[in-house]
């Protein structure tokens, strides 16, 4: 049976029928600019990583710049100077020549390259590379009258994390030209280290950000320098010792000299 509306009843259907529409508007609007979490790599799949978001944040470490050769990971995090980034120990002998490029990929250097001026180390790493203290900060020259974190942002530092937490890494690969994302929940392979299970995490992704809700909880490195083989990686946990580090690297005040570095605190 045809049911026969009436006007006031079509001007309500009318309306009505536009609210749903310009919702469905909207929504497609909106759904272009939030990543679909469908869409992300299950747990413990390796590939490469969106350039979106915080992505932006992790950069590949070059020495004496863009044209040497990228060699390890690093990441921004929060810092009162807005000029700190985290990475492994391991990865900054020569600080002094040493250049970060956030979001590189595929030759560019989108925001531009940075050149650290100084880091901070555990005296224990500095004695004996002690693979408990295989966490560093780092921290850079401002670049064309701007601080890195006021660029791109900066990740939170946490410590205390469960056993079992899920991390997201993200690295570069020595021989690729754009920066790999695996996820997966980690073990303990000792109270001072973790585990996780992450394929093709080669060369060069020492230093890469474990990101835990979206917070530093360690980098690759520590146990074996991170790991002998690349479906395998390691973190030193963030425990009290690194946070102390941590906590001098981000509270200092921005025209201070720098601790804990492997050179003199003059040239930085």
């Amino acid at each position: 049976m045809i049911q026969r509306m009436f006007p006031r009843q079509a001007l309500r259907a009318r309306r009505a029928a536009r609210v749903v529409l310009a919702m469905a508007a909207m929504s497609a609007l909106l759904t272009v600019d939030i990543p679909d979490a469908s869409a992300a790599p299950p747990l413990g799949v390796t590939a490469q990583a969106p350039v979106a978001g915080s992505t932006q944040r992790v950069g590949a470490l070059f020495t004496a710049g863009p044209d040497g050769g990228h060699y390890c990971t690093a990441s921004v995090v929060r810092s009162d100077g807005h000029d700190v980034i985290a990475t492994a120990a391991h990865c900054l002998g020569d600080v002094q020549n040493t250049v970060f490029v956030p979001g590189y990929r595929d030759g560019t250097a989108p925001y531009g390259a940075w050149q650290l001026t100084g880091q901070y180390v555990d005296p224990s790493w500095q004695d004996g590379q002690d693979p408990d203290a295989d966490i560093s900060f780092a921290t850079v020259a401002p670049l064309n009258g701007r601080q890195i974190e006021d660029v791109v942002g900066g990740f939170p530092v946490l410590a205390e994390q469960p056993d079992d937490v899920t991390v997201t890494i993200v690295g570069y690969p020595a021989g690729d030209e754009v920066p790999l994302v695996c996820s997966n929940d980690t073990t303990m392979l000792s109270p001072t280290q973790r585990r996780v299970d992450c394929p093709e995490l080669a060369s060069g992704t020492s230093g890469s950000p474990w990101l835990a809700d979206g917070a530093l909880a360690g980098v690759l490195g520590g146990y074996q320098a991170g790991g002998e083989v690349d479906d395998v990686s390691y973190s030193a946990v963030m425990g009290d010792t690194a946070q102390e580090l941590y906590r001098e690297a981000a509270g200092r005040a921005a025209d201070q000299g720098v601790h804990h570095v492997t050179r003199d605190a003059s040239w930085s």
